[in-house]
């Protein structure tokens, strides 16, 4: 049986894309890090379109070696056939956008893991696991890289999977132009035009640009190049037209490219053309593999080609499965696809870095009630949070589905110490009490400050609101809040908004659904919220009804503790467990109020408190297992 859809092979590398669009790359001041190379991201694209995907290449035994095999794990990749190369580093890639069709761009690929890739690497089990493999034509450039493609592909036709080459020629890849050269597409050449030739017999689909196939063929007649093409392969020949769309060629090659099968295109703005090709293959391969007609493929491929066109980076712009077939059925809005907010969102919480099933946190994002503890300082507070992250992971055990809530003013070594060790993490804005709402000094007067956070803390917000709220108080609020939001988005955080309306009047079943409808309608759609334990079933019901309405792909809810306790919150854990969207809770004061006072005051020691937290700390997380246990 088959276990993979698709397996690329080829070139794996961290794109450092310039920040800055419409300078030099001289001028570029700041990157954003992706993982980058067209197989890897394809096998990312595919990936995010449902298939079984996966990936051979090699990649260093370095932190950029680790950071793609993360990435590929996030983006749901399989990687066994990512080997690591302990002597070689991984590519590199620094490239910036000047304009729609200038892309500056350097290869940093000297003697790269990549380029070491060889006939060893190249496991027949996993080769005769997979329907299909996709080779991109950089690999066939080197004697040791041909050499492990061409045993894949003759592994693939031995298990009966499907051949796709990418051309994906890059000239400077070939050794024909300088470093500085990077962005150059095309340079003639018979020695490239030879080697192409020796190899494309074994494949079933070729894809290419017009260009693409000039170097293929052999001629810069298009027609020309594609039928010498068709004289050594009788694979399907797909040919990407840029704006004009792609056509697919079965048999003979026409007198006109017109004349192919084709897909409708999408008259869209384009930002940013790197990784179009890669997006186009993504949407295509996803097609081909489904079985459906060439135009349906090609639908998806011009699709999948322009949102990659549309947005910064490539494997970031990829869509999922729902936002391409919410794209083909509502069609475009906006030409600037980056700029339709409907779009992005579904992007956006449909690509996450990870959706949790479940978060059991403890916080200890606690300032203001520390700080009124006898005998506490910044010092003894930054110390005793060092404690509680000790329980947090005295209790998660390296298991997923547990996490912390843990500030930078007071608690910092414990937020960075918390970083990679799989925990849920998040890290409050607010100033500890304000109404009407005002954040952190360190978040900034332009939020500037996120910039600097790392990418896996949650922007914690909460904000004391209710319903009736003066409209100056209302309007003050939202606008902390939906400057907040956007500036999470740009940073690439996810955000959850807490809302606690008791502290500010009585509320009903509908209070905490009225408030969370009014942040939907100014455009406000946090990744989690956070609520105060409601009472009555009718009250859940109503709030997760007003949030899965407006966002069918949200992370979910988690409870707050308000510092009651333990038999207080299994009443609420049992209620709140009921509804799925509740993911979990986020509690504090019940599992280290005594704790904290104790410890500050020389009572007990660092042991007692981090097992006497720990035990707190696990019993409730039992409570809720419990509860949830119960609703299965």
């Amino acid at each position: 049986m088959k276990t993979l859809d698709t397996i690329t092979i080829g070139r794996s590398s961290v794109d450092l894309y310039g920040a800055q669009i419409g300078g030099r790359l001289e001028d570029m001041a700041s990157f954003q890090k992706y993982i980058g190379g067209s197989p890897t991201n394809i096998a990312a694209g595919t990936a995010r379109l449902g298939l079984r995907s996966a990936l051979i290449t090699r990649v260093g035994d370095e932190h950029m070696g680790r950071f793609i095999r993360e990435e590929l794990l996030r983006e749901g990749v399989n990687v066994q056939g990512v080997k690591t190369d302990p002597t070689r580093l991984t590519a590199l890639v620094i490239l910036g956008i000047r304009d729609e069709t200038q892309f500056p761009l350097i290869f940093y690929r000297e003697n790269c893991a990549d380029m070491a890739l060889c006939e060893d690497d190249i496991e027949e089990d996993f080769i005769a696991s997979t329907r299909s493999i996709i080779v991109t034509g950089t690999h066939l450039s080197h004697s040791n890289t041909e050499a492990a493609v061409l045993k894949a592909l003759q592994l693939a036709r031995k298990h009966g999977a499907k051949t796709a080459l990418d051309i994906d020629y890059r000239p400077n890849l070939w050794g024909l132009a300088g470093h500085g050269d990077g962005e150059s597409r095309f340079i003639e050449s018979t020695a490239v035009t030879a080697k192409l030739q020796s190899n494309l017999h074994y494949f079933d689909l070729i894809v290419g640009t017009e260009e693409e196939f000039h170097i293929a063929g052999g001629s810069t007649n298009t027609i020309e190049a594609l039928r010498a093409v068709r004289q050594v392969s009788n694979a399907t020949l797909v040919c990407k037209r840029g704006a004009a769309g792609a056509a697919a060629f079965e048999g003979a090659i026409p007198d006109s490219l017109d004349h192919g099968q084709t897909g409708p295109g999408f008259p869209i703005e384009v930002f940013n053309v790197l990784g179009a090709g890669d997006g186009f293959m993504s949407g295509l391969t996803k097609g081909w593999l489904d079985g459906e007609k060439w135009p349906v493929a090609l639908k998806y491929a011009n699709a999948c080609g322009a949102f990659a066109v549309s947005r910064h980076g490539c494997t970031p712009a990829y869509p999922s499965l729902e936002e391409l077939n919410f794209f083909l059925e509502r069609g475009v809005k906006t030409p600037a696809l980056r700029k339709d907010a409907e779009l992005e969102q579904i992007h956006w919480s449909t690509n996450r870095r990870k959706q949790w099933t479940q978060v059991r946190a403890f916080a200890y994002d606690h300032r203001s009630q520390l700080e009124e503890i006898p005998g506490a300082n910044p010092e003894n507070i930054a110390r005793f949070k060092e404690l509680c992250l000790e329980a947090t992971v005295e209790v998660a055990q390296g298991r997923d589905g547990y996490g912390l809530l843990c500030d930078n003013r007071l608690g910092k070594s414990a937020l960075h110490k918390a970083s990679g060790q799989g925990l849920w993490i998040g890290r409050p804005v607010e100033w500890p009490g304000s109404r009407p709402l005002t954040l952190e000094p360190e978040i900034g007067p332009d939020f500037g400050g996120l910039s600097e956070w790392a990418l896996e803390n949650v922007v914690k917000v909460l904000c004391f609101c209710h319903p009736d709220d003066q409209p100056e108080m209302q309007a003050e609020q939202e606008a902390v809040i939906t400057r907040l939001f956007h500036a999470c988005r740009r940073n690439r955080l996810e955000m959850l908004l807490e809302i606690i309306p008791s502290k500010v009047g009585p509320v009903d079943d509908h209070t905490n659904a009225k408030l969370i409808s009014r942040f939907y309608d100014i455009g406000i759609c946090p990744d989690w919220w956070k609520l105060e334990p409601m009472q009555t079933r009718a009250a859940w019901a109503a709030t997760c009804d007003a949030i899965t309405l407006r966002d069918a792909h949200t992370q979910g809810i988690v409870i707050l503790g308000l510092g009651q306790t333990e038999a207080e919150l299994a009443s609420s854990f049992k209620l709140a467990a009921e509804f799925p969207l509740v993911k979990g809770f986020a509690v504090g004061r019940t599992i280290h109020a005594d704790v904290g006072r104790q410890w500050i005051a020389g009572k007990i020691d660092d042991a007692t408190a981090v097992a006497t937290m720990a035990e707190n700390f696990r019993r409730l997380c039992g409570i809720w297992d419990a509860a949830r246990g119960e609703n299965l």
